[in-house]
């Protein structure tokens, strides 16, 4: 999908490609996956309005399980605030990649190292979006989280892994179930504890404080199951927060 929010994006991925080439974190390698992609996940899953969605967005964004910060240093260089928050001991590089893109872009994003498994806070009381991608799965307590962050955040954009079924055939589509994996069983990560059906995550949102603005998934989008990469589906949704809009 060719929108101007595609096209600033494809001009800020040859500028950062071009920052990174013959450079790497101290000691370590850059986020091995195409944070940019989410880009076209998020016009698709926008039909298209992702751009409408920034403009209408009023205060800073989060960036929440940012990895080199690819996505939040693009908003920042299309004139947002913005605040990286991740975890050193769950990143992929230590928090290394963020922090070398800060020097080599010249951010002025500020960067807070937050164990999102604890009772945590934020570095600001408000933030008018949030982006939190391919984390929630990997969280002990997605339930604490959504709902601290519905308290903080008037509207967030996630995505997760979703499944049909389990590796073994069990059907989870038709309940609002959240199946604990086992360490060996989604590509042997140890921090992959949920796989959610898209009516428990649909659930999980809603008794969390969000509403469901848009939902999308991708992927393998019919028998989906978390020991396979190749029936790998994943869920994105825009939410906005019911307890923000009230105050509470």
């Amino acid at each position: 999908m060719k929108t101007p929010v595609t096209a600033a994006a494809l001009a800020f991925i040859q500028r950062v490609g071009d920052l990174k080439q013959g450079t790497s974190p101290p000691d370590t390698t850059w986020y091995g996956y195409d944070i940019m992609a989410n880009v076209w996940h998020l016009e698709n899953l926008l039909d298209g309005k992702l751009g409408d969605l920034l403009q209408k967005v009023k205060g800073p964004i989060a960036d929440i399980g940012c990895a080199d910060g690819d996505l939040g240093y693009f908003l920042e260089s299309e004139g947002r605030e913005v605040d990286f928050v991740d975890w050193p001991a769950t990143n992929w590089n230590g928090m290394r990649g963020v922090r070398t893109l800060h020097g080599l872009l010249g951010s002025a994003a500020s960067i807070t190292e937050t164990d999102l498994d604890t009772y945590f806070e934020l570095p600001r009381e408000r933030y008018g979006l949030a982006f939190m991608l391919g984390i929630l799965y990997h969280l002990k307590n997605p339930y604490f989280v959504l709902e601290k962050l519905a308290s903080r955040c008037e509207r967030i954009v996630i995505s997760t892994r979703v499944a049909a079924r389990t590796a073994q055939g069990l059907k989870l589509d038709a309940a609002p179930l959240a199946y604990l994996l086992d360490p060996s069983e989604c590509n042997n990560d140890s921090t992959n504890y949920w796989i959610f059906s898209q009516p428990g995550l649909k659930r999980l949102v809603t008794r969390c404080g969000w509403e469901i603005e848009a939902w999308k998934t991708v992927g393998c989008t019919s028998g989906s199951e978390p020991a396979h990469l190749e029936r790998d589906e994943r869920a994105f949704a825009l939410l906005r927060s019911t307890r923000v809009a009230a105050g509470v």
